[in-house]
C-alpha cells in the first residue's frame, strides 16, 4: 500500500522538527464549535495534524459533525482515531487504521477492523497502518480495549510488539499511556522501540510539559499526541501547547 498525502505530511513535519505535535479532540467531550476553535488555535501554535476520536466515542453522527466543523476552521489534516467502528466517518482526511495488538479480545485486533474496512473504502479515507499498544493500566483505552497493558518498566516487550508490527507491514506504532494517564511512556521505552522499528512512532498519554515532550522526541518519537492537557483548561492549556511546540522546533537526533 502506497504512502498517501497525510502520511507524507506527517513524515515531513517530523523531519522538519524534533517531532510532530498531533492534537487530539474528543468529539464527545468537546462541542463542535469548541473543537473547531481548538483546532484553529492548535494550527496557529504549530500543530501538525488534528486527531478526532477517543476510546469511548459512540456518537457517530456527532463525530461526523465535529470533523466537518474542524475542516472549516483549519487546513491541517484531520485524522480519525477510532476506538470502534462508530469512529469511522466520511468527512476526515485519513484514519489511524490500527490493531490493538496487546488486547486480550480478538475483536480489537482484527474483527473491528474487518467491520470498519468497507466504510473506510467507501468514504475514501487514507489509511495509516498502525500497531496500537496500550502501556500501563487503569485508563479508558486499557479498559475498553481489554488490553493486557505493557508495564512501563518493560520496554523490551513493547519493542517485540513493534518488531512484529514491522514484519506485518505496519508503518506506524502508537505507544499509548492513555488519556489522562498519570505517567507518560518512558523515554527508555521509546528508545528501545526505535532500535527495532524504523517507521513512524507516535507517543500519547501523560505528556503535560515541554521537558517531557523534548525527552520523548530525542529518544526517537516522531509524533506526540496532546489531548487531555487542553480539555477544559482554556488559555492555560494553549500556553502549555505553545511551550511544547516551541521545544520541538528544529531538527534533532530523533532516530537513535
Amino acid at each position: 500500500m502506497a504512502v498517501g498525502r497525510v502520511e507524507r505530511h506527517l513524515l515531513d513535519q517530523a523531519g522538519r522538527h524534533r517531532a510532530a505535535v498531533l492534537v487530539l479532540v474528543d468529539s464527545e467531550s468537546s462541542g463542535e464549535a469548541k473543537a473547531a476553535e481548538l483546532a484553529a488555535e492548535s494550527e496557529r501554535l504549530g500543530a501538525a495534524a488534528i486527531l478526532v476520536g477517543g476510546s469511548s466515542a459512540t456518537d457517530q453522527i456527532g463525530m461526523g459533525r465535529t470533523v466537518a466543523a474542524i475542516k472549516k476552521r483549519t487546513r491541517l489534516p484531520v485524522v480519525l482515531f477510532p476506538g470502534n467502528v462508530t469512529g469511522v466517518v466520511p468527512q476526515a482526511d485519513a484514519i489511524l487504521f490500527s490493531s490493538l495488538m496487546n488486547s486480550e479480545n480478538p475483536y480489537f485486533i482484527t474483527q473491528a477492523q474487518a467491520l470498519g474496512a468497507p466504510s473506510v473504502l467507501k468514504f475514501g479515507l487514507e489509511t495509516l497502518p498502525t500497531a496500537y499498544l496500550v502501556i500501563g493500566e487503569g485508563t479508558s483505552a486499557w479498559f475498553v480495549g481489554s488490553a493486557r497493558g505493557i508495564p512501563h518498566e518493560k520496554p523490551k516487550i513493547a519493542a517485540a510488539y513493534a518488531l512484529a508490527a514491522k514484519f506485518l507491514g505496519m508503518r506506524l506504532v502508537y505507544l499509548e499511556a492513555g488519556s489522562g494517564a498519570k505517567k507518560s511512556v518512558t523515554a527508555k521505552m521509546v528508545k528501545t522501540v526505535r532500535a527495532v522499528f524504523d517507521g513512524f512512532i507516535i507517543v500519547g498519554g501523560g505528556i503535560r510539559d515541554a521537558r517531557t515532550a523534548r525527552a520523548l522526541a530525542d529518544a526517537g518519537a516522531d509524533g506526540l499526541v496532546i489531548g487531555t492537557l487542553l480539555e477544559g483548561t482554556g488559555t492555560a492549556g494553549l500556553r502549555r501547547l505553545s511551550a511544547i511546540t516551541k521545544a520541538l522546533k528544529g531538527t534533532g537526533s530523533r532516530r537513535v
